[in-house]
């Protein structure tokens, strides 16, 4: 075993790809103010039977919501 040993001792949890791009998904609705697009992902979550926990689709929603916003106001032409 080396000084700079590359497999770490805990296994990262298998994260669900598809809940954290809903999380995105939903991230960006909500940033546009698109209630469609925001009801729409929350009942296609609500109708599947294979979603114990919602911790990816959080995760999915703060790693969007870390990206901050463009300034609308700046750099406008009177």
């Amino acid at each position: 075993m080396g000084l700079f040993s590359r497999k770490s001792s805990t296994p990262e949890p298998a994260r669900d790809e598809r809940m954290a791009e809903l999380g995105r998904d939903y991230a960006i609705a909500r940033r546009h103010r698109d209630t469609r697009a925001m009801n729409r992902i929350m009942r296609e979550i609500g109708t599947d039977k294979d979603v114990t926990d919602l911790n990816d689709f959080r995760a999915g929603q703060e790693s969007y919501d870390s990206i901050p916003p463009i300034p609308r106001n700046r750099n406008r032409r009177k």
